[in-house]
């Protein structure tokens, strides 16, 4: 097992990291499940008019580098966040990276609108994520039939108790 970063911490996503995070889309598939609305390659434009329309955009940062992205696209106060965009720089996977994220947003989230649960969305093909959110404490609850180059994909509905995030590992 890789060792985890000795320290995590985050913040508001800024103009000057957006190439960065563009840098960490690598391939179509990728995009895809970050923005499947994006064309590749992702640009800062594109990556920059998405966060303008959302809240929470966070950037985790790994020993002070950055190592995570996601924001919160639709919330029900006192009840629940949806967070979506959501990407780990591929030197920092299985690291702890996406549980620290998870929990920044939780944290975020909760003091934001007092929400119970977040809700994170993945599509079939990323078995990555699929597999990385149950680890995380996620439990599906719902399938959605969407399109991908007109062909069908499942987009794969999970939420996790707050609380449970924001608990140390």
């Amino acid at each position: 097992m890789k060792s985890r970063f000795k320290r995590f911490s985050y913040r508001p996503v800024q103009p000057a990291d957006l190439a960065t995070v563009c840098g960490w889309v690598d391939d179509a598939d990728t995009l895809f499940y970050l923005h499947p609305r994006a064309q590749f390659p992702l640009t800062v434009a594109q990556l920059a008019a998405t966060l303008a329309e959302r809240e929470l955009g966070t950037l985790l940062l790994a020993d002070g580098a950055p190592v995570g992205l996601a924001n919160c696209y639709r919330q029900q106060p006192g009840e629940y966040a949806c967070i979506g965009n959501v990407i780990v720089a591929p030197q920092a996977r299985g690291r702890g990276a996406a549980r620290a994220l998870m929990a920044a947003m939780a944290e975020q989230a909760q003091a934001r609108w007092q929400v119970k649960e977040l809700r994170v969305s993945c599509f079939n093909g990323n078995v990555a994520g699929l597999l990385c959110y149950p680890a995380l404490g996620f439990q599906p609850f719902a399938v959605e039939a969407r399109q991908r180059d007109g062909q069908p994909v499942a987009l794969v509905h999970f939420r996790a108790d707050c609380a449970r995030l924001r608990a140390p590992a």
